[in-house]
């Protein structure tokens, strides 16, 4: 069961587009969210002296939707200074430390770089500027739970942020989510339903071997991101047909329906109930 919560957001210059502080109620955690212009400025604050992880975000070279990079620093100053002058993908930075300075040190900090790495490539959500799966670092019990909880409270704050990099689809339809919803065509059979995070296609649905030729050139971002889910292995070819391996999580009916039939496709009358 998911626990309520509160979040206190600051807009510290008074522009809602700029710096951000967000609190979360009972956390000893904040997060700075920022354009990337505004580092310069941003730099100079007390929470970017402190040991942190962070993340970039911006439009991905090759296709539409955003990409990610997540890293760690102590402090995190010089790796954001680093990262504008030699990463020119981002245009917006969230930071994570806590409310008092020393809370987190070194090794605390590439444990959750690690843990939000190897959950995003899990996602298969958007895709990773990381190069590398850094390794956990040797932590004691006690503080690897603690630091679990720390993570736990980012994952809750960061979909209010407009990031959903690290989301796994639900496991099964909640009580308040719609009927499951049957997709046909081209002799393929998919299952899914509507979840708070977009359109669910369950694992083993079916998709077409292949698009009409007319997909790439009229609707072309669904095109792309198939043969993203195809070359990261949420799609995998089999007997002839391809499948997915797991639960996926689309950002609308249409866009699951134009997967799994390989053309464009009105979701909202191609997903049937029974």
């Amino acid at each position: 069961m998911q626990t309520p919560f509160s979040l206190r957001i600051f807009v510290a210059d008074g522009d809602p587009d700029g710096l951000r502080i967000v609190d979360k109620s009972n956390w000893i955690g904040k997060a700075l969210v920022f354009p990337r212009a505004l580092l310069p400025q941003v730099k100079a604050r007390p929470e970017l002296a402190q040991t942190g992880v962070y993340l970039l975000l911006g439009p991905r070279p090759d296709g539409e939707g955003d990409m990610l990079y997540v890293g760690e620093g102590d402090p995190i100053r010089p790796r954001l200074e680093s990262h504008y002058a030699q990463k020119d993908f981002w245009t917006r930075a969230i930071g994570f430390t806590t409310t008092t300075a020393g809370q987190l040190n070194k090794a605390h900090v590439q444990f959750l770089e690690s843990r939000l790495i190897a959950l995003a490539r899990a996602a298969k959500r958007m895709p990773l500027d990381n190069a590398n799966q850094p390794a956990e670092p040797s932590l004691s019990e006690a503080d690897r739970a603690d630091m679990e909880v720390f993570l736990g409270h980012m994952l809750g704050m960061l979909p209010v942020l407009g990031v959903h990099a690290f989301e796994q689809a639900p496991k099964a339809p909640a009580a308040k989510s719609g009927p499951v919803l049957t997709c046909k065509g081209k002799g393929v059979q998919a299952t899914g339903y509507e979840a708070s995070q977009g359109f669910v296609v369950r694992a083993g649905s079916q998709a077409v071997a292949d698009t009409v030729p007319s997909m790439a050139l009229h609707v072309r971002g669904m095109f792309d991101l198939r043969q993203e889910l195809i070359g990261n292995g949420v799609l995998g070819l089999q007997g002839g047909l391809y499948q997915f391996t797991q639960d996926y999580s689309f950002s609308s009916p249409s866009t699951a329906a134009a997967v799994v039939l390989g053309r464009s496709a009105n979701g909202r009358i191609e997903w049937k109930a029974a």
